[in-house]
């Protein structure tokens, strides 16, 4: 739906709206914290809020023209994408070269159903390679440790020291935090690309948990001593996430499928990082009292950076290509994108980086496209 040169910011608004829901669930916590042995039916029920003016929000989204396309409604199609376009002939542009590469999927689909283009997403190398991409930042989301402190913040804080209301408070500035370092990445996930900002983010990441977790080691000296430092590289490591993984993971695994395998590719996506999330929500209290808070901090930091090399391996570049154009992308082998990763994007990033030369960013590797045909099958 959106163009290839804005696609990132207009997805990521969707993680946006997810931590302005956090915050405002943290908010409806402190509003309602002293109404005494309801205060948990309150913050259950003020979901309900959000969820209703979602509900009514839906009613005047477009449909997605490539969803249109795929169920053989091309006028309501054309319709919806001269709504998201500035000018009908963009619109017919952008949608004729659609439904031209879907075209094409069909014949290669050959009218498989759902388990059979599932399949596919481990079958075929395109989409495999797709799949490897989507998953690793799914799992990353998960393995960097975020949902540790948003689902149990206060009790985080708490162990360092403060009081339960304080505690409160603690985890609304937690979520005041995501929001407002969220809004940057809108302005720098189509310039400086999705593989750029988790890439420069995850070891910043790593650092702030190991050091909040050496935080809760230190029991003297005055209150404010104790439990500052805590806070204070809680906060910096989720400025750290707002600005790459937070808005990538979902993002880039929206983007990468093509529109055949899409909903099976996006569902799987999604299952990995429910599934992991569930898990760490169920590990999490278990860890810090068989390894400590700060044994449990210090687990997720090394986490940290073996998700930043499972990102080197299978995180490829997507920024400001059309979804058509990413075929080029993932039918590069894997092999040969991590060959000029190491031998031509390294080296440039030393030179140009830490050398502080002046050269010429090379290109990133693309199949030419008349051979995407024959490696994608």
């Amino acid at each position: 739906m959106a163009p290839a040169r804005v696609r990132g910011a207009l997805v990521m608004f969707w993680q946006l709206w997810v931590v302005a829901g956090i915050f405002l669930g943290f908010c409806a916590n402190v509003i309602v914290k002293d109404t005494g042995d309801i205060s948990w039916r309150l913050q259950l029920g003020s979901a309900f809020i959000p969820s209703l003016i979602l509900g009514i929000g839906i009613f005047f989204c477009p449909e997605s023209p490539r969803w249109l396309m795929k169920h053989g409604k091309h006028a309501k199609g054309f319709r919806s994408m001269s709504r998201l376009r500035a000018h009908p002939i963009i619109a017919a542009r952008d949608f004729y070269y659609s439904n031209v590469i879907y075209e094409e999927e069909l014949k290669v689909a050959r009218g498989s159903g759902y388990f059979s283009r599932l399949w596919d997403c481990f079958a075929v190398p395109r989409i495999r390679r797709a799949n490897y991409g989507a998953s690793t930042v799914m799992i990353a989301q998960q393995m960097c440790g975020i949902n540790i402190i948003s689902f149990y913040s206060s009790t985080i804080f708490v162990n360092a020291g403060y009081s339960e209301t304080e505690a409160l408070y603690a985890s609304l500035g937690y979520g005041a935090i995501q929001v407002v370092a969220t809004i940057p990445t809108l302005f720098l996930i189509d310039t400086k690309g999705r593989r750029t900002l988790t890439l420069a983010t995850f070891p910043f990441m790593c650092i702030f948990l190991l050091a909040a977790g050496l935080s809760l080691l230190k029991d003297n000296g005055s209150r404010g001593e104790q439990i500052g430092p805590v806070v204070l590289f809680v906060y910096l490591f989720t400025i750290a996430y707002s600005l790459g993984e937070g808005p990538v993971a979902f993002q880039y695994s929206a983007e990468v499928f093509p529109t055949i395998q899409r909903e099976q590719g996006m569902a799987w996506a999604v299952c990995i990082n429910n599934t992991f999330a569930g898990v760490l929500s169920l590990t999490f209290p278990r860890m810090q009292t068989v390894m400590t808070p700060t044994g449990a901090f210090g687990f997720y930091a090394g986490l940290n950076l073996i998700a930043w090399f499972m990102i080197f391996c299978f995180v490829r570049e997507t920024k400001q290509l059309t979804l058509e154009e990413l075929d080029q992308v993932f039918s590069v082998r894997t092999s040969h994108f991590l060959k000029h990763e190491l031998t031509v994007m390294l080296p440039y990033f030393i030179k140009r980086h830490i050398l502080r030369k002046k050269i010429i960013k090379p290109p990133q590797i693309i199949e030419r496209e008349d051979k995407v045909d024959s490696l994608s099958m």
